[in-house]
Formats: structure tokens, C-alpha cells, sequence
């Protein structure tokens, strides 16, 4: 299976890409959000940090912004993605590689990056994609090495999990059950990490976003 055979476009639909950006950044409190996200990954100068499932490089921008001299490499499936996310990534000056192919079989050596992140990816894949992902990333970390996520959790209360629908009925309920039913920690858990912390909960308009830590042993 070819790699374009093998992924959903940003928002579901190609025609809808060119409006990813303002739509996540009017609807999942982005800003606020990915501060924090940046600050719980805790890179430094010298880290060599994977943003899986990068999208349009916002986030890896901000890590080269935040942190110059860490190694940033942006990783996605999509090519029209990854042209944004270039085009971006230039107009701020920031040095980033930017490299396709799908999470489940990442093109890296065993144990080379410092930190792997990654924001508002994971409910794209379904479970058995999700466990081999995370299984990639663990193998690509170096020992004590650590995983950052960002993606839509367990709702704390029944308005957020009406608010989620909106996320289901575009990107499909078997991508997004697990995710509603707060099981990604327990998957990241499963694969062969340690450390499997849920540090934040937003609520959203789209739903509630969990943060979550993990060490690789």
C-alpha cells in the first residue's frame, strides 16, 4: 500500500486543507493550547525533537522558534500538507526538515530522537494503526526519551461530548472512539511506556483536548 493510499487529508477532504489552519486555530483554543503543549515537552538546545503527523508545521515552527538550535524534523503523509508547512517553516526562517511517509513505519534509525510530539494526529489512525504508531515512535526514541501528545480525550462533561460529534462526523467514529473514550494514555501505556501521564484537559469547541506525557525506559 502506497503512502497517498494510505492517509486522511487534513479535515477529512483535500478541498477543505487550505482551511485547517484557521479552523483549528478558532476552534481548539491554539494558542493557549500549544504554549502549553511546548512547554511540557521541555526541549532543549541540542534536542533532536519528530513532530508525527506535523500538518502544516505550526507546532515544529514554534519549537524552532522557542528553541534555535534543537534538530526539528516535521514528519507527515500528505504532500499538500507538508508544501504548507514548508512555505511556512521559510517565511519564518526557521531551519526544519520536513520528511513524508506514514507513522506506522517511521523512515528513522532506532533510538535518535530526544522527544517525539505530536498534536491532533492520533485520531486519525484506528486502533491497530494507533498501537503500531506509537510502537514506531517508542523505537525511535532514545532510552528515557520522551512523547508529548495533544488530541481530543475523554469529555468531561455531556456538552463536550456533544461538542465532539462534530469531530466524529467528519473524521469517522471507528478513528475517534478510542480518543472519546479516554483510552489513548492506556494504548501509549501498552506499547511500552512509562511514565503515562494525562497533565491537562481543555475544553474546546470542538470537545475536550488532553495532554499527555510519556518516557520511553
Amino acid at each position: 500500500m502506497t503512502v497517498s493510499q494510505s492517509f486522511i487529508p487534513a479535515l477529512a477532504y483535500r478541498r477543505l486543507t487550505r482551511f485547517y489552519d484557521p479552523v483549528v486555530r478558532w476552534s481548539t483554543r491554539e494558542r493557549t493550547i500549544k504554549a502549553r503543549f511546548l512547554a511540557q515537552a521541555g526541549i532543549r538546545d541540542g534536542h533532536r525533537v519528530l513532530d508525527v503527523g506535523c500538518g502544516t508545521g505550526t507546532f515544529a515552527v514554534a519549537i524552532k522558534e522557542a528553541t534555535p538550535r534543537a534538530d526539528v524534523v516535521g514528519f507527515d503523509a500528505d504532500p499538500q500538507v507538508l508544501a504548507l508547512a514548508s512555505r511556512k517553516a521559510a517565511a519564518s526562517g526557521a531551519s526544519i526538515s520536513f520528511v513524508r511517509g506514514l507513522a506506522t513505519d517511521l523512515p528513522f534509525a532506532d533510538g535518535v530522537f530526544d522527544r517525539v510530539v505530536s498534536s491532533l494526529f492520533f485520531h486519525h489512525l484506528e486502533r491497530e494503526a494507533k498501537a503500531r504508531a506509537l510502537r514506531e515512535i517508542h523505537r525511535v526514541l532514545i532510552p528515557q526519551g520522551e512523547l508529548h501528545l495533544a488530541d481530543w480525550g475523554r469529555p468531561t462533561n455531556p456538552i463536550m461530548r456533544a461538542a465532539f460529534l462534530s469531530v466524529q462526523l467528519l473524521d469517522g467514529f471507528a478513528t475517534t472512539t478510542d480518543n472519546v473514550r479516554g483510552l489513548l494514555p492506556v494504548l501509549v501505556e501498552s506499547c511500552g511506556f512509562s511514565r503515562v501521564t494525562e497533565t491537562q484537559r481543555y475544553a474546546t469547541l470542538c470537545g475536550t483536548l488532553s495532554l499527555v506525557r510519556a518516557v520511553r525506559p
